[in-house]
C-alpha cells in the first residue's frame, strides 16, 4: 500500500484547511482552469491558493511541437530554470499568449508557468522553489480529464506525456513540500471515458491513495465560467457544463472527439501521487528517472504509447 511515509492519508480538509496551496494544471493548455477548481476547493476549506500551469499550448494557439522552453518566453519573471511567473503580457514565439497569461489577467496576479522540458527532477526542484517563493506549503498537481491516471493503451488516450512528466516529479518534491494529485472533469477531454477514469480512481483507492472528492459549488461554477471565457479551453468548459446539468455526448476538437458529459465531470478527485504511480498511473511510473522530457517521450514510445508530441510532430510535418 503506497502512502506518504508511514502516516495514514489525510482527507482533503486536513490537507487544505488553513494552508496556502500552489495548484498547477499539469496537462498544458486550459488545464490551468482545472488548477482554479483546486484553488476554489482550498479557499472553501479555509486556505489560500496560487494557480499555475505548463508552457505547452494546443496547436491552434502554438503550432510549434512540444512545450516552450523558458528562454522562448517573453514577459515572464524566471525564478528557476524550469519555472517562471507569468503576467498578462507573457508571450511565446510569434506573440501568442499562454493560457496562464489570460489567467493572470483574469485574477490580477502572477500565475506560475512550468517548463516540463528539463524533466521530472528539474520540475520538482522548480516547484520547490516556487512554493517557497510564494509561501505555499502544499503543491497540488491537477489534471483535467483523467489521462494522468492512464495505463497507456486506452483507445482514446492522446496526451499522456506532459501529465506523466509532471506527476513523476511528485516523489522528488514530496520530501520538501506536501504534494497531492488532483483529477478534475473526469472524461471531459474526450480521451479516457468517464467509466475508464472511475476505474482508474478505484485502483488508486484500492492502493490506499484516495483522499476524497469535492464538487463545484455554485459560486465556484461562476468563477470557473469566467475563467473559461478568458482562457481558451474545451475540456474545462465541459466540466463547467457538467456542473450546470449538461448530460450526454457532445463533440469537441472540431468534431474529432466526443465528450460523454455526466455529473462526475463537476468533481475533483484528490489522491496521493505515490499511490497513483504505484497503481493506475502507469505512464508516470514509466518515466520516473527520465533525464528530460525527450527521454520520457522515448520511454513511452518504447512501451508502444503514442503521445501528444508524436501528434504535434506529425501535424507540423503535414502527416495528419
Amino acid at each position: 500500500m503506497a502512502r506518504r511515509g508511514d502516516a495514514p492519508a489525510a482527507g482533503i480538509d486536513m490537507v487544505f484547511g488553513g494552508r496556502r496551496v500552489l495548484a498547477i494544471g499539469i496537462g498544458g493548455g486550459g488545464d490551468v482552469v482545472g488548477a482554479l477548481a483546486v484553488a476554489e476547493c482550498a479557499r472553501a476549506l479555509g486556505g489560500e491558493a496560487v494557480v499555475g500551469g505548463v508552457s505547452w499550448e494546443r496547436r491552434p494557439i502554438d503550432p510549434l511541437p512540444g512545450p516552450r522552453r523558458l528562454d522562448e518566453v517573453r514577459g515572464a519573471e524566471q525564478i528557476h530554470p524550469a519555472v517562471a511567473l507569468a503576467g498578462p503580457d507573457t508571450t511565446g514565439p510569434g506573440g501568442f499568449h499562454f493560457a496562464e497569461s489570460h489567467m493572470a489577467r483574469l485574477l490580477g496576479e502572477p500565475v506560475v508557468l512550468i517548463d516540463p522540458n528539463p524533466g521530472p527532477a528539474a520540475v520538482a526542484d522548480g516547484l520547490r522553489v516556487a512554493a517557497q517563493r510564494l509561501s505555499c506549503d502544499v503543491v497540488v498537481l491537477a489534471d483535467v480529464g483523467g489521462d494522468v491516471l492512464a495505463h497507456g493503451h486506452e483507445p482514446g488516450l492522446a496526451s499522456p506525456l506532459c501529465d506523466a512528466v509532471i506527476l513523476a516529479a511528485a516523489p522528488l518534491l514530496e520530501p520538501h513540500v506536501r504534494t497531492v494529485g488532483a483529477l478534475f472533469g473526469a472524461g471531459c477531454d474526450a480521451e479516457l471515458t468517464p467509466a475508464e477514469v472511475l476505474e482508474r480512481i478505484a485502483e488508486v483507492s484500492a492502493a490506499g491513495g484516495l483522499l476524497g472528492a469535492w464538487g463545484l459549488t455554485p459560486p465556484a461554477v461562476e468563477r470557473l465560467a469566467a475563467a473559461v471565457e478568458a482562457v481558451p479551453t474545451e475540456a474545462s468548459a465541459q466540466a463547467v457544463a457538467c456542473a450546470r446539468g449538461a448530460f450526454g455526448p457532445i463533440p469537441i476538437r472540431q468534431g474529432r472527439r466526443t465528450v460523454e458529459r455526466t455529473p462526475v465531470g463537476a468533481l475533483t478527485f484528490y489522491f496521493e501521487p505515490a499511490a497513483a504511480i504505484a497503481s493506475a498511473a502507469r505512464c508516470a511510473a514509466a518515466v520516473l528517472g527520465a533525464d528530460d522530457m525527450l527521454a520520457a517521450q522515448a520511454q513511452l514510445s518504447a512501451a508502444g504509447i503514442r503521445t501528444e508530441l508524436d501528434y504535434e510532430r506529425d501535424a507540423a510535418a503535414g502527416l495528419v
